[in-house]
C-alpha cells in the first residue's frame, strides 16, 4: 500500500489520538527500519526503547514463533511453564525479589501503587518528584508531576503530592501520618533524561526507613541493561522495595512487570489484583530469550564500554556555535538540550535516515538499542550534526524557548 493510502484507511478507522508522522514501517533488522517507499533509517529511538535489543532479533523472534505453535495464551489461574521459567530469570536478577506480570509500563505502576497502600493500609498517599511520568492511566496521571497530562481529566485519584528531584527537603515536607510510599524514577526520561543524584537517592532510602514508607523505583525506561546493570537501582547501589520494569523486558512484546520484597509482594493477595494478558506465554517466551541474549551478546559491556566514547563525541557539539546547551547521559539513556525548538531538526534527521525524538519541546532524546555497534552510533551523531548546522543556520542560534538545564 502506499502511505497515502494507509493514511486514509487510518483517518477513516482508527481513533486520532496520536500525532502521526506520515512513514509507514514494514520492516525492521538491528538498528535499521524500511518504509513503504524503501527507504532505509538508523533508528536510535526504536520503539520509544521497546527494541532494546534492536528490531526482530532473531533470537526472540525464533522463541515467539516455536512458542506461536506451542501455546500463546492460558489463563493465570492456572500455571505455565513460561512465566515461571521467565519470573525466575528476572528475580534471580534482582535480589531475589517476587515478579508480577503485566502488559505495559503503566499497568506496572498501578500495580505499583496499590500493592503500596495494601502493604501499609490504612496509609494512602505517594510522594512522587515534579516533572515525573509514569503511564497515561487514572493512577498513573496521578501519580505523574506533569499538570499537563492530568488536563481534562480531573478530579485525578486522590492521595499524591509532588515533591521537586534532587532535593530531600522537599520530599520530607510531603509526608505526613497517612504517606504510605515515595515513588519515582532514578532517571526521568520523558523529563528531558534527568537522573537522581546518588545522594538523593541514598537520602530516600533513609527516609523511607525512618518514617517505614516504601521506596519505589519506575524502572519501566532503566531495566533491564540501559544503564550499564541489569536494573538502575544497581547502578545507584540504593535497594527499593517495589520495582516496575516494562519497554525492553521482553525483545518487542506487549510486557512489564512489578517486583516486590518477598515480605511486601505478600500483601497482594488473591482478588486484590489481576491481569488478563499478564505473563502470556508468548510474551514470557520472548522475553527469556531476549535476556539470554542479552547476557551472550554483553551488552552491559557494550553500554558501558560506548557511553564514555558518546560523552566526548556528544560533548563536541555542546558549543552556542551549534546551538546545544548541553548534553545528558546516563547509560544509554541521551538527551541533548537545545537552545531552540527542536521539532523540525527530529523532521530533517529522519528526512536524512536518523530516528531520534524531541520531550518538551527542546530537549532531543535517544535510547538507542542496547547491542548497537559504535560504527552505527558514530553514523547517527553524525547525522544529527550535520543537521544540527542547518538548524542553527536557520534559526540563528537565538534562544525561542525556556531551556532546562
Amino acid at each position: 500500500m502506499k502511505i497515502s493510502d494507509i493514511q486514509d484507511q487510518f483517518s477513516e478507522h482508527v481513533i486520532a489520538n496520536y500525532n502521526r508522522t506520515p512513514v509507514c514501517f514494514v520492516r525492521g533488522e538491528g538498528s535499521r527500519l524500511w518504509d513503504t517507499e524503501g527507504r532505509e533509517y538508523l533508528d536510535l529511538f526504536p520503539g520509544w526503547g521497546v527494541a532494546g535489543l534492536g528490531h526482530c532479533h532473531p533470537k526472540v523472534a525464533e522463541a515467539i514463533c516455536k512458542q506461536s505453535k506451542k501455546l500463546i495464551h492460558v489463563a493465570n489461574n492456572f500455571y505455565n511453564e513460561e512465566q515461571g521459567a521467565f519470573a525466575e530469570i528476572i528475580s534471580t536478577h534482582a535480589d531475589n525479589r517476587k515478579v508480577y506480570f503485566c502488559n505495559s509500563g503503566a499497568e506496572a505502576n498501578e500495580a505499583a501503587i496499590k500493592l503500596a497502600r495494601l502493604a501499609r493500609q490504612p496509609r494512602y498517599k505517594i510522594v512522587t518528584m515534579m516533572e515525573s511520568f509514569h503511564g497515561r492511566t487514572f493512577g498513573a496521571i496521578s501519580a505523574t508531576g506533569q499538570p499537563e497530562y492530568q488536563a481534562g481529566f480531573s478530579p485525578i485519584v486522590p492521595g499524591f503530592s509532588y515533591a521537586r528531584m534532587n532535593d530531600l527537603a522537599s520530599v520530607a515536607e510531603n509526608i505526613d501520618q497517612d504517606t504510605c510510599a515515595i515513588m519515582l524514577e532514578p532517571v526521568q526520561g520523558e523529563s528531558g533524561v534527568i537522573p537522581a543524584t546518588p545522594e538523593f537517592l541514598q537520602g530516600l532510602r533513609k527516609l523511607a526507613d525512618e518514617k517505614n514508607l516504601l521506596l519505589i523505583f519506575d524502572e519501566v525506561q532503566t531495566a533491564p541493561c540501559r544503564l550499564g546493570k541489569w536494573f538502575g537501582y544497581q547502578y545507584y547501589g540504593v535497594q527499593p522495595d517495589i520495582i516496575t520494569t516494562a519497554k525492553a523486558i521482553a525483545g518487542g512484546m506487549p510486557m512489564a512487570a512489578m517486583l516486590a520484597k518477598p515480605e511486601v509482594a505478600a500483601a497482594l493477595k488473591p482478588g486484590t489484583h489481576a491481569s488478563t494478558f499478564g505473563g502470556h506465554s508468548i510474551g514470557c517466551a520472548a522475553g527469556i530469550a531476549g535476556w539470554k541474549a542479552m547476557e551472550e551478546e554483553k551488552v552491559m559491556d557494550n553500554v558501558n564500554t560506548l557511553g564514555p566514547w558518546l560523552d566526548e563525541r556528544l560533548g563536541a557539539i555542546v558549543k552556542p556555535v551549534m546551538g546545544v546547551k548541553a548534553v545528558r547521559r546516563a547509560g544509554f539513556m541521551i538527551g541533548i538540550v537545545l537552545e531552540f525548538p527542536g521539532a523540525d531538526l527530529v523532521a530533517d534527521c529522519r528526512n536524512h535516515g536518523l530516528l531520534i525524538n524531541c520531550t518538551h519541546g527542546t530537549v532531543l532524546r535517544m535510547l538507542p538499542a542496547l547491542n548497537i555497534s559504535k560504527e552505527d552510533l558514530e553514523k547517527g551523531v553524525t547525522i544529527l550534526e550535520e543537521c544540527l548546522d542547518r538548524a542553527v543556520r536557520r534559526t540563528g542560534s537565538v534562544r525561542l524557548t525556556p531551556v532546562r538545564d
